[in-house]
């Protein structure tokens, strides 16, 4: 860090990549502007043109138009929902409660055990049962949180562009402007979307029982709130063939939704706590203490390079573990030991 030319490696990510000809810079100061990042795997192409390399192009699937976590989540609650209900199915004579058809009571129980509802219109009656329906409550659960809830994620974020269009309709703004704002309050528009999804579901539920269980408007609310929540009193629930259709997949998305609108908003309140501490680091006046710490090879001097990285720990946005992993990285690439990063240090690196 004696001099410049040794510490302009370690920035180069920060500099400007691009050619400044037409613009004057101040001798003293330099210009810094976001890092250049590789691409998202969201917007890398999946799959290779199949004219290039001579094959026969197939025909269009309707399943290649989902994303994999779908297909993923698909295979495993298909795999899922049929063991349980062949299970179910099969000691059907040892489930006791209301009953309508053998094996849409064996799906239902199965969503109803998966999701912790436990209305306790159909529970098991015999020791084969119990031991069954415990071991599809933990693994239902474990399907939620891993899986589902993954799911869940991508299918608000993929809402999250329709809503910012819907809150700047007057406004001209291009893709670019959309990505920003997303990125700036990606968490709060989470937590508006899942909302959103949470107020369409309780009323679809409610109208529903309502129309087709015959419950009066505040018994079905009732009902509503108890299966969203997985409170499931028993008192009330879904007891007909159409109603029990229905609840199969009502139940499986609402208290999903509800779940996922939860950790939004507890995963808003860690963020909002996190700007906090940023910006009381940002307007915090550095002091002596401060150049101190930050410089990280004792030469009296702190650079741009230094000085940002104190910050970022200061904002807990990196640990001394992270920055120890990195430095790893960085020597091992240095195949030379010049200090610096080029192609041919990538190249020697790669090839040994």
């Amino acid at each position: 860090m004696a001099n410049d030319s040794a510490k302009q490696p370690l920035l180069s990510g920060l500099l400007d990549p691009t050619p400044q000809t037409n613009k004057k810079v101040a001798p003293n100061g330099r210009r810094f502007c976001r890092a250049r990042s590789a691409p998202l795997a969201e917007y890398v192409p999946s799959e290779i043109d199949g004219h290039a390399n001579g094959s026969i192009p197939r025909s269009p699937s309707i399943f290649d138009k989902l994303h994999p976590s779908f297909k993923k989540v698909a295979s495993l609650l298909t795999v899922y929902l049929g063991a349980g209900a062949i299970c179910f199915y099969l000691v059907r004579h040892q489930i006791v409660g209301k009953k309508s058809n053998g094996i849409l009571d064996a799906v239902y129980l199965c969503i109803v055990t998966m999701t912790t509802v436990g209305y306790g219109d159909l529970v098991p009656n015999s020791v084969p049962t119990k031991l069954l329906a415990c071991a599809f409550v933990f693994s239902g659960m474990v399907m939620v949180g891993l899986v589902l809830s993954k799911a869940a994620d991508y299918l608000v974020e993929k809402q999250e562009i329709l809503l910012v269009k819907a809150l700047h309709m007057c406004k001209r703004i291009g893709q670019t402007d959309i990505l920003k704002e997303i990125e700036i309050n990606r968490v709060r528009y989470k937590c508006f979307v899942a909302f959103a999804f949470l107020l369409v579901l309780i009323g679809v539920g409610t109208t529903f029982l309502a129309t087709v269980e015959n419950l009066d408007l505040v018994d079905a609310f009732y009902c509503v709130c108890c299966t969203v929540t997985t409170l499931g009193y028993g008192d009330k629930s879904f007891s007909t063939k159409a109603g029990r259709v229905f609840a199969v997949f009502w139940i499986l998305t609402s208290t999903l939704c509800l779940a996922q609108f939860l950790l939004y908003v507890a995963e808003l309140n860690t963020e909002s706590r996190r700007r906090a501490l940023a910006n009381w680091v940002l307007n915090r006046k550095v002091t002596n203490a401060d150049l101190e710490a930050a410089d990280l090879d004792d030469d009296g001097v702190v650079g741009a390079a230094e000085f940002i990285l104190y910050k970022l720990k200061e904002m807990g946005k990196i640990s001394q573990e992270d920055i120890a992993l990195v430095m790893e990285e960085f020597v091992e690439l240095d195949v030379d030991q010049s200090g610096t990063l080029s192609a041919s240090d990538i190249t020697l690196a790669q090839s040994s």
